[in-house]
């Protein structure tokens, strides 16, 4: 019997990085320049019409300047992640 993980919470990880962008006050264009990444790109990610990369989210952690885990870790925010004591 498999047993799978949890789904993602993708809503926390949109509204986490929206959150970061307007925290700065910085457009799509400013983060796009800043990151590295097509606006659309952005936008679709912002938007939820795409989960995007590890790539895509390394990026963004350094344009802006947290670690990747900060990005990341609300996927789990809805259920106990992997290696928790009560996991």
């Amino acid at each position: 019997m498999t047993i799978l993980p949890p789904d993602p919470d993708l809503t926390a990880l949109r509204v986490t990085m929206a959150r970061l962008r307007d925290t700065r006050g910085w457009t799509f264009d400013e983060l796009a320049a800043r990151s590295g990444l097509a606006r659309r790109t952005l936008i679709d990610l912002e938007h939820g019409r795409t989960t995007g990369s590890v790539t895509t989210w390394h990026a963004l952690a350094h344009a802006f300047d947290v670690p990747i885990d900060h990005l990341l870790g609300p996927i789990c925010d809805n259920h106990t992640p992997p290696g928790t004591p009560d996991s």
